[in-house]
């Protein structure tokens, strides 16, 4: 099929020009089942059917069916009540016998976290108890109510608000009768009215479904009509966090890392939106949906951390509001006051079944644990996805790229990676190339990696509509593409023009698209060349929100769009994962894909970056809460443009921006197709100078990074982490998101306004605190004001940690691999520290098999103490100690090895008095775990 040039850019111009217009994405009002579950919402008064429990003491389950109070008639719901792993309460509401089945999310849940744990069950004469471990479950039967408590504290309640909803299937219309269609007029008329009103709101009482409302079994929007077959299916429930004052999570929003209301006053008018969508310079401070969606709250107090997933992949709007207010059983019986505070979220899904997961811990890194070990741990990243990366729509040409491959050399500055957007393919045809720019694949990346250094290709899910073209071809014959609601290949229009998109659902699509990735399939790729995943919400240019219908078919013709749309990205970076694993011989190269959309459970298959953000002060600003709510949904590699996507940054921005980022777990520069070139030389001296200060210290600290990585790996936790987490019994921070913490150590507050020459700090407490430029020392628990030219961005480090580092300036992280370690041990208050470096071959999946080298270290006020475990052989050395906080002037220290050798190693006095910094040179010993325990005794 040919396609029209002129055709495709005045579709894509539209796109361009429009897209940013809000009135192309709906809100609340503009869409059916939030509207008539949020705005004209009649409480259904559930409550359980007497007699009805069950017990499975097997499974650490209960179950009871639950009955409309308001549509008696109507079938029950069963209620299912289970305690799983890691203290995890699983709470399940579905139809007992469908018209349809309910869609439950496949593929996210790991299945070791599903098994049962250990719980007490007892029914009561109101109700049923569950207990497990410090926690206990209460089930209120009228009206129906669960409530979580941890150690006697009530910590998270559902249905406490009474506005639980549940809409069945049915086979037929319902519509309401028509009160003003009388042929009287006058008061009789108006009489005769409000008593067919009041008639038919009796009969609604007594029907089994309520009447029908506009929208229910068909709506229009932006000239596209769903035409909804199945009718109204909408779930609905409220979840209060009790005696939190502030809740986090559900991205992707550009909005405050603590959520704001959405009931008017000081937050929103508007839910917060969760519906993956390609949204065009979006705008901040809005609850409007983005990229990605994962449906998890978490409420944090001083006594503990709650958290909520609520796991369905259907739109889903969430409101937020302040707890204490009367629930509308309350108002009916006529209570006068509510003592309960905290916040209330009301969440509302098109479809699928209600499926929450509750968790509440006394320390938040448990809680993290939990929720990760159910969603699936972050992926292991290879060593080179931790270093900065460079990329740009589009380096034009091969030329192009050895260009600034070699300018990064001729100035002095690292970069791992080097990327190529949609114009280096032929024609927009992915896994291909163009072959009259680039003509040598194999070559321009062997000529990266003989430094290194790596590439990546950008590789899209719409397959161009085109005979020639063999991906299309082939997955045509096979019938994999998902099909619209006739039941024929769907075509949407996207970068190539007329485009498919293959159904990612399936197992067999998926298998299909990892075997693209071969060397044989993907010509021209090498084992040094990984994969970008964009515009997979999916994009579609001229769909209904720029997206693809909601009436299209998945999963041969058996399953609607509505019901998976928010998983769509994680079909397609997981199976593009599967592609890079799949393609080494002995699937034994870790993967590398970044993707723009995402779901729970992304994080076990790559990075995430916030899409399409612009080059401005406020956007810069905007990451890092947009990247601390990814973090604390599971996100955890995850980062934004440098520089912004849109636009011309001044070089104090781009310093600035390059100055945060370089703290933030994902690191690369972007920039749109029309945007000036921006490579970190191009705005001449001092900016050069600056901006490579900014990329060495992101590999100096690189060693720390992938200690922290691999913790993410393990135990769940955010690479990039709210202050409270570390700090969860101070209250100054918990709404605190312009600052973080990088792991446990390394505390960063930006700099995001132009001129800025100071920056207000809090520091977290208690502890003591380290500026990592000049070692001065700080208390905790108070603000503090930094003096921030344009040299300087606040770093600090906190008192009682022991940060590795490599300080030796080298092209690539490949080059640093044998480079020794320089300790950075930060005393605390004690006169203490402890910290790790965590070392593997950075690229194989061999540290799963103990090739690895964990060592410890830990400092008592005079001798610093190191054991390690794994079975790596390196050769790395720590030739350095640098020592933050002793009061008191060492003469010399003495390294003892593990057979008990004795070295003098000389002590150095660095900075001033008040600052003091003391500096072991060359205690040179080794890192690896065959060195045994081997200590560092400082001698007075």
């Amino acid at each position: 099929m040919k396609v029209n040039l002129l055709t495709v850019l005045s579709v894509f111009a539209v796109f361009v020009v429009e897209a940013v217009d809000r009135s192309k994405f709906r809100t609340c009002s503009q869409t059916s089942f939030c509207e008539r579950n949020r705005n004209n919402f009649i409480p259904q008064e559930y409550h359980v059917r007497p007699g009805s429990y069950g017990i499975h003491s097997e499974t650490s389950t209960i179950t009871a069916e639950l009955l409309n109070g308001r549509h008696p008639l109507q079938d029950p719901l069963v209620c299912k009540i289970s305690i799983l792993q890691n203290n995890v309460a699983r709470i399940t509401i579905n139809e007992k016998t469908p018209l349809h089945p309910r869609w439950t999310v496949p593929d996210v849940l790991q299945a070791s976290a599903l098994e049962a744990g250990q719980a007490e069950l007892t029914v009561t004469e109101d109700g049923a108890i569950v207990k497990f471990g410090s926690r206990e479950i209460k089930v209120v039967n009228k009206p129906f109510s669960v409530t979580l408590s941890i150690n006697g504290e009530q910590a998270i309640a559902m249905n406490s608000e009474g506005l639980l909803n549940f809409e069945q299937y049915r086979n037929e219309k319902n519509p309401k009768p028509d009160p003003a269609h009388s042929e009287s007029s006058g008061e009789g008329a108006a009489a005769a009215a409000a008593a067919a009103a009041a008639a038919a709101e009796q009969q609604d009482h007594e029907m089994k479904f309520p009447y029908d409302v506009e929208g229910m079994w068909g709506e229009s929007f932006g000239g596209h009509t769903d035409s909804k077959p199945r009718g109204p299916a909408a779930v609905a429930a409220d979840i209060t966090f009790i005696g939190s004052e502030q809740v986090y999570g559900i991205p992707e929003h550009a909005t405050d890392f603590a959520l704001k209301t959405t009931k008017g006053g000081d937050g929103y008018n508007e839910p917060y939106r969760l519906y993956n969508l390609d949204v065009f310079e979006y705008e901040l401070d809005e609850p409007m949906a983005l990229y990605g969606a994962v449906p998890f709250m978490l409420g944090h107090d001083t006594a503990k951390t709650s958290a909520a997933l609520w796991l369905n992949s259907a739109e889903t709007f969430i409101d937020v509001s302040d707890a204490g207010k009367l629930s509308w059983f309350e108002r009916l019986t006529g209570a006068e006051s509510k003592q309960q505070q905290g916040k209330q979220s009301y969440w509302v899904s098109e479809s699928g079944l209600i499926d929450v997961f509750l968790m509440v811990e006394p320390n938040p890194k448990d809680m993290f644990f939990a929720y990760n070990s159910l969603t699936g741990m972050p992926a292991m990243p290879a060593q080179f996805a931790t270093a900065y990366h460079q990329c740009r729509w589009n380096y034009k040409s091969q030329d192009d790229v050895a260009q600034v491959d070699a300018g990064f050399d001729q100035n002095d500055i690292p970069y791992d990676v080097l990327w190529l957007d949609i114009e280096h393919t032929n024609g927009k045809r992915y896994f291909t190339w163009d072959t009259a720019n680039f003509p040598s694949p194999k070559e321009m990346q062997a000529s990266l990696a003989g430094k290194g250094r790596k590439m990546v290709t950008i590789v899209d899910p719409h397959i161009k509509k085109d005979s020639g073209y063999h991906v299309f071809q082939e997955a045509e014959n096979q019938d994999l593409y998902v099909k619209n609601s006739n039941k024929g290949n769907y075509d949407g229009w996207c970068w190539p023009g007329s485009s498919a998109y293959l159904d990612f659902c399936r197992q067999d699509v998926r298998s299909y698209w990892a075997g693209l990735f071969s060397y044989g399939k993907y010509e021209g790729s090498t084992p040094d060349l990984y994969i970008w995943n964009d515009m997979n919400e999916p994009s579609v240019f001229n769909g209904p929100e720029v997206t693809m219908p909601k009436d299209n078919l998945h999963l041969h013709s058996s399953v609607e769009h509505r019901e998976v749309h928010n998983m769509y990205g994680f079909y397609h970076q997981w199976a593009t994962e599967q592609g890079l694993a799949r393609r080494d011989p002995a699937q034994n190269t870790r993967p590398f894909v970044l993707t723009r959309s995402f779901f729970a459970g992304s994080q076990k298959y790559g990075a995430v970056w916030t899409g399409d953000n612009m080059a401005k002060w406020d956007h810069l600003e905007a990451a890092a809460p947009m990247l601390l709510a990814l973090n604390v949904g599971g996100i955890t590699f995850s980062g934004a443009d440098v520089g912004g996507f849109f636009g011309d940054p001044d070089p104090e921005l781009l310093t600035r921006w390059y100055q945060a980022a370089a703290f933030q777990p994902f690191f690369r520069g972007h920039a749109h197709i029309d945007a000036k070139r921006r490579e970190p030389w191009l705005f001449g001296e001092p900016h050069t100078t600056h901006i490579r200060d900014a990329i060495r210290q992101r590999y100096a600290y690189l060693p720390y990074i992938y200690t922290t990585f691999r913790e993410a790996a393990t135990a769940g936790v955010p690479i990039m982490r709210p202050l409270w987490l570390e700090f969860p019994k101070d209250p100054s921070c918990f709404d605190k998101g312009q600052e973080w913490l990088l792991g446990a150590a390394i505390l960063v507050k930006a700099v995001t306004t132009a001129g800025q020459t100071s920056t207000d700090v809090y520091l977290p407490g208690p502890a003591v605190w380290y500026d990592v430029e000049n070692f001065h020392l700080y208390q905790g628990q108070r603000t503090v004001t930094i003096d921030s030219p344009i040299t300087k961005t606040p770093v600090f480090q906190r008192g009682g940690t022991v940060v590795p580092k490599r300080e030796r300036a080298r092209r690539s992280s490949a080059a640093m691999v044998w480079d020794p370690y320089t300790l950075v041990v930060a005393l605390d208050e004690n006169g203490q520290a402890q910290g790790e470096v965590y070392e593997d071959d950075g690229k194989t999946f061999d540290y799963q098999k103990g090739q690895f080298t964990l060592r410890s270290f830990k400092f008592d006020g005079k001798t610093l103490t190191s054991s390690a475990t794994g079975s790596l052989e390196t050769y790395s050395t720590v030739e350095r100690i640098v020592i933050f906080g002793l009061k008191t002037a060492p003469q010399f220290a003495h390294t003892i090895d593990s057979e008990g050798n004795r070295r003098r190693v000389e002590v150095q006095q660095v900075g001033l008095k008040s600052d003091s910094v003391y500096v072991l040179r060359k205690p040179d010993l080794h890192v690896q775990a065959a060195a045994g325990q081997w200590s560092v005794e400082l001698m007075w």
